[in-house]
């Protein structure tokens, strides 16, 4: 059997001018290589939370030449030392992408573009092909598409682009419409592979760096797997031989605060950053602690980084790691999205003003903004306070002086914080329904006070699953506002309010009354899951598993 014969795909829009023969034989020799490892480094998550649950939290590794050692990553590239923001958003959306690489109100451009096929990205095999086509599209500086609904025509505005980071899905997925040997492949394999062959090359031949974030990654062995994977694809791709590829690990899971140090060691010369990953980060917390009756959390929108003294000191050893090794510091993003009312975008922009100025003062370059809108806001304060001279202090570099810890936050448990993270399943649910990775929601709407919308993705919806199904396997009573117990019957009843809230302010076509219906039952079961200590990602779900979930009785 050839390596082409081996490996079968779904016939989606553009697979054919991806899924080439070349294409697949290069996939192929990925998939023997790294494929089992993939698979060994999964069961190593799974003993690292059982682990957890049975009271043996991941902690400190011992020492070794990764944090006594005298080593630096080598030397990053100058654009990825430049102050300011990046925005993110997902690349198979062309549109989306478009203005993600043109200018903000202001005029300006961002530094850099994180054009996402992961959190904010549909998770189907029709949005990795088109992420790879429009990478490869935006680099060419072709990238157009006409919205006959909208009456509206996208297309990239002269001058420099923001330089590139491109997110793949992560190594816990698969892509079950491409199989080789009738196995599904696994979807980073795939993704990364995609962006090499393609948009990679096209970088590679105008002298541009091949710059990745790579998520969800939580042990140095998993550090370990993408410096294999970029090996591999050197040494399958002529083109890339001489190419600069570097990687900015995301920081979004509690091992991996833990082991970020070694974690820049395992990756070796692909070493660029690490990332302060605040959802995600939430959410790792949340199921690693799930079962301790101690650990449940308050209302998670109160829990801010800023003030949390816990999650700071997480991110200053993340500042103190890089600075020590060499690597860069990015921050975490601003949300809010654009809104009609003056008062809202002023609110807004003075939160994010505040947020970017912490975030700078501790160390960081850059961050990260979800709209063009507020981009200018989200970056002056990086380049505002590295233009004035600062540097950070000596003590700064030392990551010894920020132990890693895991507390409870201060604030109180509420009916309220509950109902929110209800409403902010529906809504995230109906969104991945519709064939949308991110989705701008206010949690609040309706409610009075001034309230932007955010840009919300896959790990807001993580997270909030996972603050109900905590409050439930514990039966956690509120600690302020009316007196409720935490259980099935209060999640179902606050689920069914919020729907019927919902319901009444959307258009009552039937099609989008439905979707917002099924949205209810799939998050029941996604909170169910987590009730058994299940976090398997919604992302893993084809659309057709979510529809059979639709039809089935409620999870609970």
């Amino acid at each position: 059997m050839t390596p082409t014969s081996r490996v079968r795909f779904e016939p989606v829009e553009g697979a054919d001018r991806l899924l080439t023969p070349a294409f697949n034989e290069f996939l192929a020799a990925l998939h023997d290589r790294l494929h089992t490892r993939a698979l060994r480094l999964r069961a190593d998550r799974a003993r690292l939370l059982a682990d957890a649950h049975a009271g043996r939290r991941p902690a400190p590794l011992p020492a070794s030449e990764a944090t006594t050692g005298d080593w630096k990553v080598p030397p990053v590239p100058d654009e990825l030392k430049k102050p300011g923001i990046e925005i993110s958003g997902p690349c198979s959306i062309t549109s989306m992408f478009i203005n993600a690489l043109n200018p903000g109100p202001e005029g300006e451009r961002a530094e850099g573009d994180l054009d996402d096929d992961e959190d904010s990205g549909g998770h189907r095999l029709i949005d990795t092909v088109r992420a790879a086509s429009n990478r490869l599209a935006a680099v060419n500086r072709e990238l157009y598409v006409n919205d006959t609904e909208r009456k509206r025509e996208y297309k990239v505005a002269p001058g420099e682009l923001p330089f590139f980071m491109h997110r793949e899905r992560g190594l816990h997925l698969d892509e079950p419409d491409v199989r080789i040997d009738g196995a599904p492949v696994n979807a980073a394999i795939l993704g990364t592979a995609l962006t090499l062959f393609y948009a990679g090359r096209a970088q590679a031949d105008r002298g541009q760096g091949v710059y990745f974030y790579l998520p969800k990654l939580e042990t140095p062995d998993e550090a370990r797997f993408y410096r294999e994977l970029f090996d591999a694809c050197r040494e399958r791709l002529p083109f890339l031989r001489e190419a600069t590829i570097r990687g900015i690990i995301l920081v979004e899971s509690l091992p991996c605060v833990y082991y970020m140090e070694e974690m820049l060691h395992a990756l070796g010369p692909y070493a660029a950053g690490l990332n302060a990953a605040r959802w995600d980060l939430k959410a790792s917390i949340f199921e690693y602690v799930m079962t301790d009756p101690k650990s449940v959390w308050p209302d998670r929108f109160g829990v801010d980084i800023k003030t949390t003294p816990f999650l700071s000191d997480i991110f200053r050893r993340l500042v103190a790691i890089c600075l020590k090794r060499g690597a860069v510091p990015i921050g975490g993003m601003a949300t809010a999205l654009p809104s009609n009312d003056p008062e809202v975008n002023r609110v807004a922009g003075e939160a994010i003003r505040r947020d970017k100025e912490w975030e700078a003062a501790q160390g960081f370059l850059r961050g990260w903004v979800a709209h063009i809108f507020h981009m200018k806001t989200a970056a002056d304060p990086f380049k505002t306070l590295i233009a004035s001279g600062f540097k950070p202090s000596p003590d700064m570099a030392k990551p010894e002086h920020y132990p890693v810890r895991v507390e409870v936050p201060a604030g109180p448990i509420t009916l309220e914080g509950t109902r929110r993270n209800a409403r902010m399943v529906i809504e995230y649910v109906e969104g991945w329904l519709n064939g949308r990775g991110a989705k701008g929601i206010d949690s609040l709407e309706g409610k009075p006070g001034v309230h932007p919308a955010l840009m919300e993705d896959l790990a807001t919806g993580r997270m909030s699953v996972a603050q109900i199904a905590q409050r439930v396997l514990h039966r956690a009573p509120t600690t302020q506002g009316p007196p409720a117990t935490h259980d099935v019957a209060l999640v179902k009843r606050l689920l069914q309010e919020e729907l019927d809230d919902i319901l009444a302010r959307r258009p009552k076509d039937a099609t989008t009354q439905e979707r917002y219906r099924k949205a209810v039952k799939i998050a029941m079961r996604w909170i169910k899951n987590y009730t058994d200590l299940d976090f398997r990602s919604l992302g893993s779900y084809t659309r057709a598993d979510l529809d059979r979930i639709a039809r089935e009785p409620d999870a609970f």
